[in-house]
């Protein structure tokens, strides 16, 4: 078994070394392979090590970092003044192949430039674009992309997407993945030209099992593997269906969270559902990837806790391990081929 290294931007995010030192810890608990190179202010790391009673070792470095990236800070001028960050030398250690993949809670559109600007983009793609896995009907999952990487896209960019995010589904799958493109009614009349021109392109691409248009209020209902929008459209349609779980989730928690007999009675009965709340937290699923690098990228939620950001190690693992990239890579390089003949 070949050791597997991901590179943390321990100072990303809301909470910086309080949460990312504890979820590398217990990521190296999950993955006997796993090897965690931590890249930020070493005073900082090494004090949340001590009181998880850890110290630097074989498994788990340290790489010092004096700068941090801030969230308000443009794409634009992060490539220029982010030679020292955290999250430029830890994209560095994958571009430089010290790493197997990057992961990181900090700024999206830094996260994005740094990293296509250090790894470049796999031949046949335009725009990387961020994918993560929804939780759906029956305990399933559907990948969305793009979630915010790219506001507009063109047609060409939104098929690249559909490719792209039908690679990642099947690792996970082991099977073709069902392809659907997020519109405003499934009738093939509907949508504006951009995503009936990807229609076109997809339903004339035999090794895509393109499935047609999904609406957004399907998007959680397993009748799709794979939703492609623009990044405008999917960042939205994500924000949205988080803030509308975790209404549901405080109310119901609200309800029976008396310590009356009623109360208790009702928690009781509906022990089950609590569980299955529990799916649709935005943790449970953390850990958006950048597809269309040459290299493995992984975004967390800027507020992610521990077990969200071990959920974005994991996530990065599954990637290393199932070689996406290179996958991608071949995928596009077939139908490219297919499309030409």
């Amino acid at each position: 078994m070949r050791n597997l290294t991901v590179a943390l931007d321990a100072m990303g995010g809301d909470f910086g070394p309080r949460v990312t030192v504890p979820a590398a810890v217990q990521a190296l608990s999950l993955f006997p392979e796993l090897k965690v190179s931590l890249i930020g202010d070493q005073l900082q790391i090494a004090h949340q090590l001590s009181l998880l009673d850890c110290q630097p070792n074989t498994r788990l470095s340290i790489v010092h970092s004096d700068h941090v990236i801030s969230d308000s800070i443009k794409p634009s001028l992060a490539l220029r003044h982010s030679a020292k960050t955290s999250m430029n030398m830890a994209i560095d250690l994958v571009a430089n192949g010290e790493a197997d993949a990057c992961v990181s809670s900090g700024n999206t559109g830094a996260l994005m430039a740094l990293s296509r600007f250090r790894l470049k983009v796999l031949p046949g793609i335009d725009r990387p674009a961020l994918v993560s896995a929804l939780p759906t009907a029956q305990g399933k999952k559907t990948w969305m992309l793009d979630l915010g990487a790219n506001v507009s896209s063109d047609a060409d960019s939104l098929f690249q997407y559909a490719i792209m995010g039908a690679a990642l589904a099947e690792e996970h799958l082991g099977r073709p993945a069902r392809v659907a493109i997020l519109n405003i009614g499934a009738e093939e009349i509907k949508g504006n030209d951009l995503v009936k021109r990807c229609s076109e392109m997809l339903s004339q691409t035999q090794s895509v099992n393109y499935v047609g248009y999904i609406e957004s209020n399907q998007i959680l209902l397993d009748k799709a593997d794979v939703i492609v929008s623009d990044g405008f459209v999917g960042n939205i349609c994500l924000k949205a269906c988080e803030g509308t779980a975790q209404l549901f989730i405080d109310k119901l928690k609200a309800k029976f969270s008396g310590s009356s007999i009623k109360g208790w009675v009702a928690r009781k009965l509906f022990a089950d559902l609590f569980i299955e709340l529990k799916t649709l937290n935005p943790d449970q699923y953390n850990g958006a990837s950048l597809l269309g690098l040459r290299g493995i990228v992984i975004k967390s939620h800027g507020s992610a806790d521990v077990h969200a950001v071990v959920n974005a190690i994991s996530e990065a693992v599954h990637e290393i391990k199932r070689q996406v990239p290179s996958r991608i890579s071949d995928r596009l390089e077939a139908i490219l081929l297919e499309r030409h003949h």
